[in-house]
C-alpha cells in the first residue's frame, strides 16, 4: 500500500513564477531531497488546492505537468503517486537526475506578435518528404509566446556567444528525460547540445577519431551522413542490413578492427528495422573487444506503434562504448536545428575541449526557449498527441499505396518512426528505375527519394528499387490516394529513363 505522507508546500505569490510552476518545482525538490520517495502518495488535487488556498485548475494543471515529464502517476481511484520509475533510474549507480532545476519563469506575454523575421526561411517542405514531423499538428502558438517571453525576459542576454557545450538548463532537462524515457542513465555534463545530427557527427569525430579511421556503416544506409562521412577522411565500411538490424558477425569479418560503428537500431534508416536484441548486445561486445566506439542515432524514436520498444543501445552500454544521439527536429520541427549527444563519462573532457575550440553552439534563445517547452509540459504533451496521430497517417497512406499499386509494391510498415520505405515489384519490363521515378515525382512537387541511392552499390541489379517516403503530413484519405496516384503516373513514365540515370 501506497503511504501516505504530509507534504508542505510553501507558496511565494509574489514571485513572479506562476503558482502552477511553484507546486511542480516544489515536489521536484522534494523527490530530488528523498521526502518523496517512488511509490508515495501525493495530496489529492482537491485537499491541496484548499491547503493552499488556489483554484483547483492550478493544481490540476501542475500534477498533469507532473505526470508528463515523468515524476507523478495517476491511478484514479487510488490517487496519485510518485512514479515508481524513479526507483529504476535513481538506483543506477553513477546516475544524478536533474530534478532540482529551476522551472524558468513565465512573464507576461507581450502584446506584440513576434515578427515574421523570427521564422527562418527556407524552401516549402514537399508532399511525401522523409523525416519530415507533421508542421500542422505542432502547437506554434504556444511556442511563439515562449520564444517572445524569452526576448522579452532576458533581452542582450541572448546576444553573445551561446556555450559551445550547451544551455546548461536545456541540458539538465534532457538528462531528466532520457533517464525517464529511454532508460539512458546520465549526468547533465554529458549531455551536448549541437546544431543537427551533422554537426553532432562533426564533433564526436573531431574529438575520437584519426586520419583513415575505419567506420562501420550500414548498408543502406542514412545518405546524408554517409555524404558527410565520405567527405571526413575516414573510411567507410558498408556492413549489411537484414531484418534483424545491422549484421554484426559480418561487420567484424570485414572490419573487426574499425574504430567506430554507426548505427540506427530503434528504427533503421531507410528500412524501418529494429535491431534484434541478440544483435545490441553483440555490438556491444564488438565494441569492447575492439575498444571502439558505437555512435547510435536515436533520431525518431519517441514514436512507436506496434509492440513495446526495444531498449536504447546506450541504456545496455556497460563497457562505457557508446554515444547516444537524439535530435527535437523530428519531434518538433527541423527549423530549429537543434540536436544532443550524450557522451560516454570517460570523453567528457576531450568533447568538451574540441567543442570550445570549435566555437560551435546552437543560439541561445533556441536552446533557452525549448528548456521551457519541456519545463512548462508542452514537450510530453505534444508527443502524447503525435502517437496516435503519426499511427493514423500512416495507414491513411498504406491504405492508398496498396490501393493503387496493388501486388506492383510491397510496403512493410515499420513498427515506429515519421516515415517508411517501399519496394517496388519487378516488371516484365524489368527492374523499376526509382531513381527516375523520384526525379519525374521532384518535378511534380514530390519529395519522395528513390531507395536505391541509399545502398552503396546503386548501380547493381540485385539492388533493391523502391522510394522512401514521409507520411507525418498526409491528413485525408483522399490527398494520400491523390499522391498515390502521381506516382503510379511517374512510374509509367519512368519506362523511358535507361535504369541508373539520375
Amino acid at each position: 500500500m501506497a503511504r501516505q505522507l504530509p507534504l508542505q508546500i510553501d507558496i511565494d505569490r509574489q514571485r513572479d513564477l506562476p503558482i502552477y510552476l511553484q507546486i511542480c518545482e516544489r515536489f521536484k525538490r522534494a523527490i530530488a531531497a528523498g521526502r518523496l520517495k517512488p511509490g508515495d502518495r501525493v495530496p489529492a488535487q482537491r485537499g491541496l488546492a484548499l491547503q493552499l488556498n488556489t483554484a483547483r485548475g492550478t493544481v490540476e494543471l501542475a500534477y498533469t505537468i507532473l505526470v508528463n515529464e515523468g515524476y507523478l502517476q495517476m491511478r484514479g481511484a487510488a490517487g496519485t503517486i510518485v512514479s515508481p520509475a524513479l526507483a529504476q533510474v535513481t538506483s543506477r549507480a553513477g546516475v544524478r537526475l536533474a530534478l532540482q532545476s529551476t522551472v524558468p519563469p513565465q512573464l507576461p506575454v507581450s502584446q506584440k506578435c513576434i515578427r515574421q523575421s523570427l521564422s527562418a526561411p527556407g524552401p516549402s517542405p514537399r508532399p511525401l518528404q522523409p523525416g519530415l514531423p507533421a508542421l500542422d499538428a505542432f502547437p506554434g502558438k504556444v511556442w511563439k509566446r515562449i520564444v517572445t517571453r524569452r526576448l522579452h525576459d532576458e533581452g542582450t542576454g541572448l546576444l553573445g556567444y551561446p556555450d559551445p557545450a550547451g544551455y546548461a538548463p536545456l541540458r539538465e532537462y534532457i538528462a531528466t528525460y532520457l533517464s525517464l524515457s529511454r532508460g539512458v542513465a546520465c549526468a547533465p555534463e554529458q549531455v551536448f547540445i549541437t546544431s543537427g545530427y551533422r554537426a553532432t557527427l562533426e564533433l564526436m569525430l573531431r574529438s575520437l577519431s584519426k586520419q583513415n579511421d575505419r567506420v562501420w556503416f550500414e548498408d543502406p544506409g542514412y545518405l546524408l551522413a554517409r555524404q558527410f562521412l565520405e567527405h571526413f577522411g575516414v573510411k567507410l565500411v558498408p556492413v549489411p542490413v537484414d531484418e534483424q538490424g545491422i549484421d554484426v558477425a559480418c561487420g567484424r569479418q570485414l572490419a573487426g578492427d574499425a574504430r567506430f560503428a554507426i548505427v540506427t537500431p530503434s528504427h533503421q534508416s531507410p528500412l524501418g528495422h529494429t535491431l534484434s536484441l541478440a544483435r545490441r548486445l553483440a555490438l556491444i561486445d564488438w565494441a569492447k573487444d575492439a575498444k571502439s566506439w558505437i555512435i547510435e542515432d536515436d533520431y525518431d524514436s519517441e514514436f512507436r506503434y506496434v509492440g513495446r520498444p526495444l531498449p536504447p543501445l546506450k541504456s545496455l552500454d556497460t563497457h562505457d562504448c557508446v554515444i547516444y544521439c537524439g535530435t527535437f527536429s523530428k519531434v518538433m520541427f527541423p527549423g530549429l536545428r537543434l540536436a544532443y549527444a550524450v557522451v560516454p563519462e570517460r570523453a567528457v573532457a576531450r568533447v568538451g575541449q574540441v567543442a570550445r575550440s570549435m566555437n560551435a553552439g546552437a543560439p541561445t534563445l533556441i536552446q533557452s526557449s525549448v528548456a521551457d517547452f519541456i519545463a512548462e509540459g508542452h514537450f510530453g504533451r505534444h508527443l502524447k498527441r503525435m502517437r496516435p496521430l503519426y499511427e493514423f497517417r500512416r495507414a491513411l497512406i498504406a491504405s492508398a499505396f496498396r490501393t493503387i499499386f496493388g501486388e506492383g509494391m510491397t510496403i512493410q510498415l515499420p513498427p515506429g518512426g515519421i516515415q517508411l520505405s517501399v519496394q517496388f515489384a519487378e516488371a516484365a519490363k524489368g527492374p523499376v528505375n526509382d531513381s527516375a521515378v523520384a526525379n519525374l515525382a521532384r518535378d511534380r512537387g514530390m519529395g519522395v527519394m528513390p531507395l536505391s541511392i541509399w545502398h552503396t552499390n546503386v548501380h547493381a541489379t540485385n539492388t533493391p528499387r523502391g522510394l522512401v517516403l514521409g507520411f507525418a503530413n498526409i491528413t485525408q484519405a483522399e490527398e494520400a490516394l491523390a499522391h498515390a496516384r502521381t506516382l503510379v503516373q511517374c512510374l509509367d513514365a519512368s519506362w523511358k529513363a535507361p535504369l541508373g540515370s539520375h
